[in-house]
């Protein structure tokens, strides 16, 4: 239980760190190829939904600041994915695999030494049979 507990903390000091990573990306790479289109900043991109919106005036809709989250989530879960989950999920088949391997070998081994033991028996048995008449 402790075990678990300790990579759970770890697993959190990790993603924290790991978030100040992709929101570095973001505004250092992503803002900037959209700002090539527009402004840098995503937080900029806004609707009116009202006839006017001067100032703090009308019903401002920010999908800016949606499309940048938007953008942080997919870059990380991409990232966690193709770093983390994608190898440690072919680690596993691939231990899975021997794992298989290893034990197809002992059925192999076990059923080998049974049929040994098995013509052991009938060689006595037929060494007895002969020899146990003639006493």
């Amino acid at each position: 239980m402790r075990g678990n507990v300790v990579d759970l903390a770890v697993a959190v000091v990790i993603g924290a760190a790991f978030t100040n990573i992709v929101n570095s990306v973001v505004k250092g790479i992503i803002n900037p190829l959209v700002g090539a289109i527009g402004t840098q900043n995503l937080d900029n991109y806004s609707s009116c939904l009202s006839s006017s919106c001067h100032g703090t005036d009308g019903i401002r809709l920010m999908w800016g600041s949606v499309l940048g989250s938007t953008l942080n989530f997919l870059i990380t879960a991409t990232v966690v994915y193709f770093l983390m989950v994608l190898p440690m999920s072919r680690f596993l088949a691939r231990q899975a695999e021997r794992r298989a391997a290893r034990e197809g070998a002992k059925e192999v081994v076990e059923v080998t030494e049974l049929e040994v033991l098995k013509e052991i028996r009938d060689a006595l048995v037929a060494q007895r049979g002969s020899g146990y008449g003639e006493r």
